[in-house]
């Protein structure tokens, strides 16, 4: 029996902190002694593993709001870790890299529309960042649909990462991949972690002094099988929610083979090793929550006290873009456009590859006047910061009067702002009346007191 292949898979994360009217992120208090929590993270975690060369050595995504701030503020940060992936790439023709929906967004939560165009944009923002087009794709929270993964399997993703209570059937495979047959004819993998060994890294991670007792105590006897052991994790336990992991990660590494165990990536797995077995999803599960998707929709125990704050925001949410969204579609509308491909599209001037008036004309969009030009671009903007709200992160934690939900209220903000520049419409006294129901149960502030304080 040959050794049991080994892949350890970080998920990197931020969400979107910073002010959508300033572009900065302010400073943050409880990340001192650094100026917020992007900082901080970044000397704990992010720079120390590209400095060691790991982003090379393990299978990962990047969340495109961490990288776009990594590469304004931690840039040789940044270069080290896509000189990583694209060095992975040119030595194996396959990447080590995932691409991720650029919003951090609950998928199976979304509309159709919406799913596409978190998907694409993931997608277009990984090529651009890696030079080259992702195969593997992470669920933001492992949140899964069918639905998700088939309009994930239309844009050419080939597979994606489940816990194992996320899937039904035979997993003697180990992590796999195991084949998804999807509607259409259609199929997608999967990679199942196993999730009793990744809690034990990410929650109990020993000291690099007890590491080989750890590894003998937890891989050695998984070793004796054939297949691949994969642990996935918030790749942020390595620095930051435990200090000695970035000693750890390196040092594992280096010792798999003293226990038989090959370590390799999720790409390069995968050609190797084609999905042979077939398992089912569990629809609308997810990683990190036991009551399907109620953590991010109307509330559950998975956070302590009063969760009623997270149904009525997502509500406020949810009927703010649909208004965003009529003023949009029924400009579109109005210059005979198609309003959804345009707005898919729309990620090229989000990533500062071209400049509004050169994709509008790239668009077939050039006999437009200035005045409706500019309209346009602010609303397609507009649809920018609209997604921007539903980061998971938004719904995660436990209160309303928190750092996350501020931000995505603050997004709604600045998308209202560049509708009523388009079209002298105030569409906030909606919003506030519906943020008025969203309650903290620790302070008593409403979402509708966070918004008239951004406000101001």
């Amino acid at each position: 029996m040959r050794p049991a292949s080994f892949c350890i898979h970080g998920h990197f994360y931020q969400p979107p902190r910073a002010d959508p009217f300033t572009g900065r992120i302010p400073r943050e208090a409880d990340a001192a002694p650094y100026a917020n929590w992007n900082e901080r993270i970044t000397a704990e975690c992010y720079a120390p593993l590209a400095a060691r060369g790991l982003f090379g050595r393990i299978s990962f995504n990047l969340g495109a709001t961490l990288a776009r701030w990594l590469d304004e503020y931690a840039h040789d940060t940044y270069e080290r870790i896509v000189a990583s992936e694209r060095a992975y790439y040119r030595a194996h023709g396959v990447g080590n890299g995932l691409a991720m929906s650029v919003h951090h967004t609950i998928l199976p939560l979304a509309r159709r529309r919406d799913k596409i165009c978190q998907i694409r944009w993931g997608i277009a923002s990984f090529a651009y960042r890696f030079g080259h087009p992702p195969e593997g794709m992470w669920l933001p929270e492992m949140a899964v649909d069918m639905e998700t993964l088939e309009l994930m399997a239309v844009e050419g993703i080939r597979f994606t990462i489940l816990s194992d209570q996320q899937v039904r059937g035979d997993l003697t495979d180990g992590a796999g991949p195991y084949r998804v047959r999807l509607p259409g004819k259609r199929e997608i993998a999967v990679f199942v972690r196993d999730r009793v060994l990744s809690d034990a890294l990410s929650f109990g991670m020993p000291s690099l002094e007890g590491l080989e007792g750890w590894m003998r105590e937890h891989l050695e006897w998984r070793a004796r099988r054939d297949g691949l052991l994969l642990i996935a994790t918030d790749g942020e336990t390595f620095g930051h929610h435990h200090r000695q992991g970035v000693e750890v990660l390196e040092r594992l590494l280096d010792r798999a083979s003293a226990f038989e165990l090959a370590p390799i990536t999720l790409g390069l797995y995968y050609h190797q090793h084609p999905p042979r077995a077939e398992v089912e999803i569990v629809e609308n599960s997810s990683w990190s929550c036991a009551h399907g998707l109620d953590r991010w929709a109307i509330g559950c125990s998975c956070t302590p006290g009063d969760s009623r704050w997270k149904g009525a925001l997502r509500r406020a949410l949810d009927n703010l873009s649909c208004e965003l969204d009529a003023v949009y579609v029924c400009e579109a509308q109005r210059l005979g456009l198609d309003p959804w491909p345009l707005r898919d599209r729309y990620i090229a001037v989000i990533l500062g590859q071209m400049d509004g008036m050169t994709f509008l004309t790239g668009n077939g969009l050039s006999h437009l006047t200035t005045d409706q030009a500019q309209r346009l671009l602010w609303l397609l903007e507009a649809q920018f910061y609209r997604q921007r709200v539903y980061a998971s992160c938004t719904f995660f934690f436990e209160d309303l009067d928190r750092h996350e939900p501020r931000y995505a209220i603050a997004n709604g903000v600045r998308a209202l702002a560049l509708t009523r520049y388009a079209t002298g419409e105030d569409l906030t006294p909606g919003f506030r009346r519906d943020l008025r129901l969203a309650v903290s149960g620790r302070t008593g502030r409403t979402g509708a007191d966070i918004l008239d304080e951004i406000l101001r």
